[in-house]
């Protein structure tokens, strides 16, 4: 109020002086009746500076204060934006998913138009001494495994389960096990004679075939099938082990490769996959 009365002496002109000594005036009153009241007195709030950025703690010499009241919201908020962070997750994540989903459908109707490199011609003995070729069973699904008559364990166990999968084939699908032959290749030539392999195949399935051969036809078929067989150290009385590859070969009835079945598979697995390649009609 004082700057203000000092001011009018600056006012050139009488209107302007009167109007605003009434101004003075009505001020003057209102601050006297404050002071007898004992109220604080009021004064005009001052004007409101321009809205700034909000500060960050780093570097501020007081506490940060979060914006007031007075600052007014953008068209954002933060529910909303973590409501959208979750949804663009839920639609990565589903689009994840799904894209896997249908490649594996894809990879399972992918069908192979070329040939392994695995298998080939070859010729062995059979039972009876009669040459035999993989010619020979064109016509048939062939199920082909390399072992030896002496094996211990692995060998006999693998044998066996060729027998389930034949028994149990002969039950649920009588005119494919018709088509299915099963064959044993001896890796051993040297012990593994025609007449040891008849002993031999008294304790399987009947089904089988045997076949042995010199030991230069063993060698040249096991190499077209990329079959391990390795000769180990003879004990004091001659006797010894092979170690050898644990596979199953599934041919189709044009002699190519259709399969191969590890040792880890149930006979409930061999069956499945054996089925599925020959009930398999190729789409053009």
């Amino acid at each position: 109020i004082i700057v203000f009365a000092l001011s009018l002496e600056f006012i050139p002109t009488t209107m302007m002086r009167r109007r605003l000594v009434a101004i003075l005036n009505r001020h003057q009153n209102a601050l006297r009746r404050s002071l007898s009241s004992g109220e604080k007195p009021t004064t005009a709030p001052p004007p409101r500076p321009p809205p700034r950025a909000a500060k960050t703690t780093i570097g501020a010499s007081g506490p940060h204060v979060a914006n007031d009241a007075t600052t007014g919201r953008g068209p954002i908020s933060w529910p909303a934006l973590g409501l959208a962070a979750v949804v663009s997750a839920s639609a990565v994540g589903y689009y994840q998913v799904e894209r896997e989903r249908r490649m594996e459908e894809a990879m399972g109707k992918v069908v192979s138009t070329g040939k392994p490199a695995i298998g080939g011609e070859w010729t062995l003995v059979d039972m009876n001494g009669n040459l035999v070729t993989n010619k020979s069973f064109e016509g048939r699904w062939t199920l082909l495994y390399f072992g030896f008559g002496r094996c211990p364990d692995i060998c006999p166990s693998e044998m066996v389960k060729v027998g389930k999968v034949m028994d149990t084939m002969k039950e649920k699908y009588p005119e494919l096990v018709k088509k299915v032959q099963p064959i044993f290749v001896s890796v051993d030539p040297a012990r593994d004679s025609i007449k040891a392999l008849r002993e031999y195949g008294k304790d399987f399935h009947p089904s089988y075939i045997y076949l042995t051969g010199t030991p230069e036809q063993v060698q040249k078929m096991a190499k077209k099938y990329r079959v391990y067989v390795s000769k180990a150290e003879e004990t004091e009385d001659g006797d010894y082990l092979v170690d050898h590859s644990i596979v199953m070969y599934f041919h189709d009835d044009k002699g190519d490769l259709a399969d191969c079945f590890t040792q880890s598979m149930r006979p409930s697995d061999v069956i499945e996959k054996i089925v599925d390649r020959m009930t398999f009609v190729p789409t053009i």
